[in-house]
């Protein structure tokens, strides 16, 4: 009988009845209502899912990404696709995926769209004083103004590279979280900051792109983003190695693996993991808050800016751009276009914006990047 009720003691006593915390009934909450969202809702479910999955793991079972102990005991599995964060590994490959899926077409046939990629960073510099303020170092300010760009691989990229690794869960769950709630944030900022009358306004068809120019894209981009800001090739580089898979023709095989299978992989082993840094002990903090906080406003910010930026550029074009378009600046591709294009179509059910916002919108990737080049090259890191 002692050794059936010692049995049955140790049984119960491994259930995690015994070691949850509130906390972790709070952190199961928000996993499942991100569950929720991306499910029902279909918020970004590609990256949500897998998210709100790790976190939902981590709070059940904190030793699933417990790192390699002292005495060589083996780490827990999420620990290892974690390391591939930490490495920046994941973020670049799937910037090459990005890549390849991406059409630049609407960017080369308007390289003003370039303007309004760069306009919707302002978010990104304003969040960083906004950091600093509020008591963060300088690379932790930089590592936490990324989100206002609204692009998860870079964020993971930034914190990893300027030893941010501690900031890196709630950094990237913010990231992720505002590019899944694009549709919910951006458009009140959009029709705050822009009358019925333009967002009317109709924008001549772009021109033809000819296949050597999407060719060249690429390369030229490379080189010239490369050469200024070198830091900024394991992200630039992958991206437009990626798109010239796509648009050189010669390597269906290559463009296919990349921006399906390849891409699809990387997606699962960064989402788990990243959602699995957001153990209660780890998220549930002040600090987290005040992350969460200045990355709403970064991204609150950006929008604007580049709706403003727009609105600068209809009034130079004597009514030819749609400030809308400028929204789509934020890197949150193609959701940042798609938005766009449902605000206008709003206004004017026969307005079709989405090809002039996907310019801004792929202008907004490589603004990012640079962005966060920027900020490499300021500190000094390699």
């Amino acid at each position: 009988m002692s050794y059936i009720a010692d049995t049955l003691n140790n049984l119960i006593h491994q259930t995690a009845f015994f070691n949850i915390t509130g906390g972790n009934l709070l952190m199961i909450v928000i996993a499942c209502a991100f569950l929720y969202l991306a499910i029902a809702k279909g918020f970004e479910p590609l990256l949500l899912t897998p998210i709100a999955f790790g976190m939902l793991l981590v709070n059940i079972y904190p030793d699933i990404i417990a790192p390699i102990g002292e005495d060589g005991t083996a780490g827990g599995l999420l620990y290892y696709f974690y390391l591939l964060d930490e490495w920046a590994i994941l973020p670049s490959l799937i910037f090459m995926g990005v890549g390849a899926m991406t059409d630049f077409g609407p960017l080369i046939a308007n390289p003003k769209s370039f303007l309004l990629g760069a306009a919707a960073q302002f978010g990104i510099f304003a969040a960083y004083f906004g950091a600093i303020a509020f008591g963060f170092n300088d690379k932790a300010a930089a590592a936490v103004s990324i989100i206002g760009g609204a692009d998860g691989p870079t964020s993971i990229f930034l914190a990893s590279k300027l030893g941010q690794t501690g900031l890196l869960g709630p950094i990237a769950v913010a990231a992720y979280s505002y590019m899944s709630l694009v549709p919910l944030i951006q458009p009140p900022i959009m029709k705050l900051l822009t009358t019925e009358e333009e967002r009317k306004i109709k924008m001549a068809q772009l021109r033809p792109v000819s296949k050597l120019e999407k060719i060249l894209f690429p390369i030229v981009v490379t080189i010239v983003v490369c050469l200024i800001l070198p830091t900024t090739a394991p992200l630039v580089g992958m991206l437009m190695l990626g798109n010239l898979f796509r648009e050189s023709g010669v390597v269906k095989q290559l463009q296919e693996t990349a921006s399906n299978a390849l891409m699809y992989i990387v997606v699962i082993l960064l989402g788990t993991s990243v959602g699995a840094t957001t153990s209660a002990e780890a998220f549930l903090n002040w600090e987290t808050l005040k992350i969460v906080a200045l990355g709403l406003a970064a991204f609150c910010f950006g929008t604007a800016a580049g709706v403003l930026f727009g609105k600068i550029m209809c009034v130079a074009t004597k009514g030819k751009v749609n400030p809308l378009i400028g929204s789509a600046g934020v890197s949150a591709v193609p959701m940042a276009a798609r938005v766009s294009q449902k605000v206008g179509a709003e206004a004017d059910p026969t307005n079709f914006l989405l090809m002039h916002a996907m310019g801004p919108n792929v202008a907004g990737v490589i603004g990012t990047a640079v962005a966060a080049g920027t900020f490499m090259a300021i500190f000094g890191v390699f």
